[in-house]
């Protein structure tokens, strides 16, 4: 029973200390955008450059927020030619994430398609990295029903087939209710603390972790148990999800840049060559001597993509 009493005492302390830590970071971290509610889903977005610009709609991977794309200077770049929009997708950064509907690629690109309509977006650019992959190509996919399709994606170091990933399935143990709860405001955030440093280089290796991600990007703001929370549930949802999508890739007309990190730890090599080989408009670049953080390795290539596709012709309607 004493026994049973210290480890309740210590997990008590635990949670109360980590509770406050969060609390600590979002006031040093405060929103950088506005807001708007869809669906009573809060989403939090920056938006950027002249307003009647061709406008870039950007979606960052698991774990991230919308700082990975100030850091990484491509909303700056974009900017100068383009209405830039870029969201915190629920449950990271600002955005709140409910425990149900499950946001799938599917469930949050039905979100971001309400929310373009109320600021009147209309045939974006729409760039996603990593898990943001599928939610670009969610959206782009509602977008070509609803009759008023995306211009062009530009697509970097996405996973966009199901395989076997037992690496997956143990990141999505902070998922499930009660024990998920228990340990996300417990060890976990303890854990992702102690192990922040060694995860970090192994996304931009073998590149260096670049002085800008570790000034710019709010760590702590990741470590929140309720970012844990969307973090492990994306890891659950990530091979299912594709399962999903992949019988839609060969549908979607426009144009599509493809970048493919040649030294990615975190996506299989084959993904990005085979999405390629499905695709009717695409075009795979491969980054050599680069890791998955590829939006801070050649975030003006990436630019440089976006305006060949803004420069075309506008998207035929569906």
């Amino acid at each position: 029973m004493l026994i049973a009493a210290i480890i309740v005492f210590f997990l008590c302390i635990l949670a109360i200390g980590n509770v406050v830590l969060a609390q600590r970071t979002e006031r040093r971290n405060p929103p950088v955008g506005r807001f708007i509610d869809v669906d009573g889903v809060r989403l939090h977005y920056l938006e950027s450059g002249p307003p009647d610009a061709p406008p870039v709609v950007l979606f960052h991977g698991n774990g991230a927020m919308i700082q990975d794309f100030v850091g990484s200077g491509l909303i700056p770049l974009l900017a100068r030619r383009h209405r830039v929009i870029a969201f915190d997708r629920p449950g990271f950064g600002y955005s709140t994430r409910p425990r149900w509907p499950l946001m799938t690629p599917d469930a949050q690109a039905a979100l971001f398609q309400a929310a373009l309509d109320r600021l009147v977006v209309r045939n974006p650019i729409v760039f996603g990295h990593s898990w943001g992959t599928l939610v670009a190509l969610a959206l782009a996919y509602r977008l070509l029903q609803a009759g008023h399709p995306a211009k062009g994606l530009v697509l970097a170091a996405g996973y966009y087939f199901p395989t076997w990933r037992l690496d997956v399935w143990l990141m999505a143990l902070p998922a499930i209710p009660l024990l998920g709860d228990l340990l996300r405001y417990t060890i976990l955030p303890v854990l992702g603390w102690m192990l922040a440093g060694k995860t970090i280089e192994q996304l931009f290796a073998p590149a260096a972790v670049p002085a800008a991600f570790k000034t710019m990007f709010p760590m702590g703001m990741a470590l929140r148990p309720s970012a844990l929370r969307a973090t492990a549930e994306e890891s659950a949802l990530m091979i299912p999800a594709a399962a999903r999508l992949q019988k839609r890739y060969p549908k979607l007309g426009c144009p599509i840049v493809i970048y493919n990190a040649a030294f990615d730890s975190m996506v299989e090599a084959e993904q990005a060559p085979r999405l390629n080989q499905i695709m009717t408009a695409s075009v795979l670049h491969t980054v050599s001597h680069m890791g998955h953080m590829l939006h801070y390795a050649v975030p003006e290539k990436i630019v440089e993509a976006v305006d060949s596709i803004s420069a075309r012709q506008p998207a035929p309607p569906s």
